[in-house]
């Protein structure tokens, strides 16, 4: 089996691990929670980095910090995991689902204004496959209508904006680090500040809405419950693991540039004889190459290759299913006029094998099933017929 993803160490992991064990605080805040959020202060450009245990406990903290009043209103995709919506509506906000660009599947920005009423209160633009978001338009947007901006970066850590890291833009920004994404621990997240009114009421909600920060500072003799808050602090356990792979931003990007590059070459073929499509990376955009995925002509023929390929033994699979046409979604959620391009380009993605140990055999033999399920190179003429009846049936 080729699996579509398998965790990777790197570096130091295990050994920070030890070391944090030798530390005698492996339960959170300790040494390596604090560097790496230092490394990413300094690395992002971000005022403030709190480490979380997930991406959704940062953005529950970000919705948080937004005050939200019953049926106030967030706009955001519906093409993202369910995180990005929830966490606003567990504090009484109301979804609007806008659709997304064709190209890049990341929030329409100009269908953003349409969507505004007098009880929007924030924009949460997704950076799908750390492809940036068109950022400044969203922040002008924002600074028009005073708007709160969160960045939904789980899938951008180390991708930029017209040179601005992903995460540092927005008002407030949310990473992940997810065991399916580029930089692990198994369960991790940070919540970005940068806008510094929110720090000191966002390490009092982390710290289960006790001042006990301002404690440590010397800035109070002692701390106490001072609004409501909850656990969001990650183990040092994971921190230690994480911070492994920190300190080697720059060679795991350089290792996923090459994966990226190598399934481009391998399947351009079949984007320029209009079997399928790949990803587009716009100029404004540093990417970080979070995944590979391919549009394929219809849903049919993405069923079809997806059993295909798994019959070959590779684990391929589709992503979203995009929020307003799920139950909770139809239920407390809203949207302005259709959203054709969620609902049709949600049914047409496959992603494909995507991770740091990947090797270059593994990707030929993808694209070699691909060839095999168009009927492109040696195949038998009842394979090609079917293959064809296939895509004229779809």
């Amino acid at each position: 089996m080729i699996p579509f993803n398998k965790p990777f160490i790197a570096g130091k992991e295990l050994y920070y691990v030890a070391q944090a064990v030798t530390y005698g605080n492996i339960s959170g805040d300790g040494h390596f929670t604090k560097a790496c959020a230092r490394l990413l202060e300094e690395r992002f450009g971000i005022h403030k980095v709190l480490m979380t245990p997930s991406c959704t406990a940062a953005l529950e903290m970000a919705a948080m910090l937004c005050d939200f009043q019953p049926g106030d209103e967030v706009i955001l995709p519906s093409y993202t995991f369910v995180s990005t919506a929830s966490a606003f509506v567990r504090e009484g906000a109301r979804p609007v689902f806008v659709d997304v660009r064709p190209d890049t599947l990341n929030i329409d920005e100009f269908k953003i204004e349409e969507a505004i009423t007098e009880r929007t209160r924030a924009i949460v633009p997704v950076h799908y496959a750390g492809v940036g978001c068109a950022m400044d338009e969203i922040m002008r947007i924002a600074e028009r209508y005073q708007l709160t901006v969160i960045e939904d970066a789980a899938q951008g850590v180390n991708a930029r904006f017209q040179g601005r890291h992903l995460g540092s833009i927005g008002h407030l920004g949310c990473y992940s680090f997810h065991e399916t994404k580029n930089y692990i621990c198994g369960e991790g997240g940070a919540l970005c500040i940068n806008d510094e009114r929110f720090v000191e009421r966002a390490e009092i909600l982390r710290d289960k809405g006790t001042n006990r920060q301002r404690f440590f500072r010397g800035q109070v003799d002692k701390y106490t419950w001072v609004d409501v808050g909850s656990s969001y602090v990650p183990s040092e356990l994971c921190s230690a693991f994480l911070y492994g792979q920190l300190e080697l931003l720059d060679r795991i990007a350089s290792r996923r540039k090459e994966i990226f590059d190598q399934y481009f070459r391998l399947l351009s073929p079949f984007a320029a004889s209009g079997l399928l499509e790949l990803p587009h990376l716009p100029e404004d955009c540093q990417c970080n190459y979070h995944m590979f995925y391919v549009l394929l002509p219809t849903r049919t023929v993405r069923d079809q290759l997806l059993e295909f390929l798994h019959s070959r033994g590779i684990t391929a699979v589709f992503h979203y299913i995009p929020l307003h046409t799920s139950p909770m979604g139809q239920r407390l959620g809203t949207h302005v006029r259709s959203l054709p391009y969620t609902d049709d380009l949600s049914g047409r993605l496959i992603r494909l094998p995507f991770f740091y140990e990947i090797e270059p055999h593994e990707m030929d033999r993808v694209a070699r099933s691909l060839a095999e399920f168009f009927g492109v190179g040696e195949r038998t003429e009842n394979e090609r017929d079917v293959s064809q009846r296939m895509l004229q049936n779809a």
